[in-house]
């Protein structure tokens, strides 16, 4: 068999195993990227199918990324070569991961002052053919983010037409866990979309399916990708010299973190019962349960002394012994 006709058929064992998969009712768009890229790494070594030699090339290509990412991909492969010996006995299947992820990285709680300097700094920021509304886009995708606590892959699909009420509510359609919700802006922030969409206007087609955040091409307006959207933020990061007190930038995903975070801090200034919030808070991130949301609630020094003077108010004369 020719080396092309391998290939094809390597390509057609992966369509069959994402179908397969979509089937089950699982998206599997990242997973699609993940094999998209084996497949070209496989092309540009010129193996005509994936062995030990070019699964471990395509794993050393990867050292830049976190373990534990190394190590969700490793098993990615590893899965589909397994269904792929169903039908072909003699494929290559990778060995089981050995040893556990590592933790999860703490992330960098970011506060007003450090968001305030990133949308200084979009203001500033030139345009060019391809994004005429360079600093625009910039700053709302920062508000949103940060707001309105998006994942990143939420705000990229954003259309047009998600946005509903004149600004004060998007619909996000079917994010993680296939879960459609609308997310309620606050005042400031539906200004801010507002003021965005007549700049938009002026540059991109108001056809509501076409993308809310874009850039130019000959074809007509683009949605931006993840790795370009991912770019554009973790630049205003640098911008802005955004870094904790170990000196670590944030990652994007801790515009979420800071999200959830600053949801409590408000609640405890404003002297609103936690408890019964954080439900209201898992539904708002479009979480399947409070226990998915408490993956984002950290223990950060504001939010331990707003805690501390509460509880204190509350139970401090029966710690003095105040009371009998």
């Amino acid at each position: 068999m020719s080396a092309r006709a391998k290939s094809s058929r390597l390509a057609r064992a992966v369509a069959c195993f994402l179908k397969h998969k979509r089937a089950l009712g699982r998206r599997y768009r990242g997973e699609a990227f993940l094999f998209r890229r084996l497949l070209t790494h496989l092309r540009r070594r010129g193996d005509d199918d994936l062995n030990a030699d070019a699964f471990q090339g395509w794993m050393h290509d990867l050292a830049r990324c976190h373990p534990n990412t190394r190590h969700a991909w490793h098993q990615l492969v590893r899965r589909f070569c397994l269904y792929r010996r169903r039908a072909e006995p003699n494929c290559f299947v990778p060995p089981e991961v050995r040893g556990r992820p590592r933790p999860y990285i703490t992330p960098v709680i970011m506060e007003p002052d450090q968001i305030a300097r990133m949308l200084d700094i979009t203001s500033g920021l030139t345009p060019s053919p391809a994004s005429p509304l360079r600093g625009p886009i910039n700053r709302i995708a920062v508000i949103l983010l940060y707001t309105a606590g998006l994942r990143l892959g939420e705000l990229i699909r954003l259309r047009l037409g998600d946005v509903e009420d004149n600004g004060t509510v998007l619909r996000i359609r079917e994010s993680k866990f296939h879960k459609s919700r609308l997310v309620p802006l606050s005042p400031s922030a539906s200004r801010e979309l507002r003021r965005y969409l007549r700049q938009r206007s002026r540059a991109f087609s108001s056809e509501p399916e076409t993308p809310l955040l874009c850039t130019h091409r000959r074809s007509g307006p683009k949605a931006y990708g993840l790795p370009g959207m991912w770019e554009v933020i973790h630049r205003l990061f640098v911008l802005a010299e955004v870094r904790d007190a170990n000196g670590r930038i944030p990652r994007v995903h801790d515009l979420r973190h800071t999200f959830a975070i600053q949801a409590l801090i408000r609640w405890y200034r404003k002297n609103h019962d936690v408890q019964s919030s954080l439900p209201k808070l898992s539904l708002f991130m479009g979480h399947v349960s409070i226990e998915s949301s408490a993956y984002y609630l950290r223990w950060v020094p504001t939010l331990r002394d707003l805690a501390s003077k509460r509880f204190e108010a509350r139970f401090g004369e029966l710690l003095e012994g105040g009371a009998q």
